[in-house]
């Protein structure tokens, strides 16, 4: 009752409201999503899962590092603004590191990538809708994806050069192609070696500083 009068109305109890016939949700403007949600994919494709509850209900939890206070706020708070009839928090798991969760049955609806098994053993592949989105705001995927699986450090040679490079690491080709593909799109160089792109050329480094600056 008091998620009644606060508002919290099913989604298929709202009159003359289409309703989604996979979760029961509105029907997704997908176009329409927050910037927010293309930052929330990076997480997701990089640290997230979505798992099953009862009632056809879904999790999404993101596994993030306690280090990192700033990109746990921010990815928590990029939960609520895409899904703000559902609770997201965080807490710490008993191996030392933070779950960010949110439960609502349209996860899996947002994040179409959901699936059985390790997601670098099945195909992964963007949307045409999230490929819209990303096209709109290609370093907020960037930032996502770093914040995940990726870190900026120091690169250095032989004859006492140092300069910054960022990384990308993960298992799936899939991914990784997810990731050059946002580079691409941004113009920035990048080089690969196996299950890592790396951006280091000056220019370019100095770019992705601007949209993503130090994990904290």
């Amino acid at each position: 009752m008091r998620d009644w009068l606060s508002g919290r109305v099913p989604a298929r109890w709202t009159a003359g409201t289409e309703i989604c016939s996979q979760c029961g949700h509105s029907v997704h403007d997908f176009k329409d999503l927050p910037p927010s949600y293309v930052y929330l994919l990076g997480i997701y494709l990089g640290d997230g899962c979505i798992s099953t509850h009862p009632r056809a209900v879904y999790r999404l939890r993101l596994s993030l590092d306690p280090a990192y206070p700033k990109i746990i706020e921010e990815a928590t708070e990029a939960m609520r603004e895409i899904m703000p009839t559902s609770k997201a928090t965080s807490w710490l798991t008993p191996n030392r590191a933070v779950e960010a969760y949110s439960f609502s049955k349209a996860w899996p609806c947002l994040f179409p990538q959901h699936g059985p098994g390790k997601k670098h053993l099945r195909r992964i592949v963007l949307s045409r809708w999230q490929e819209e989105l990303v096209r709109r705001t290609p370093e907020l995927l960037l930032r996502g994806l770093i914040h995940s699986d990726g870190c900026r450090f120091i690169n250095t040679g032989r004859d006492g050069w140092r300069h910054p490079r960022y990384s990308f690491a993960n298992l799936s080709p899939d991914i990784l192609r997810i990731f050059t593909d946002a580079c691409d799109m941004l113009g920035l160089h990048w080089t690969t070696c196996p299950h890592t792109v790396y951006v280091s050329r000056k220019a370019d480094v100095a770019r992705m500083d601007g949209f993503i600056g130090p994990k904290a």
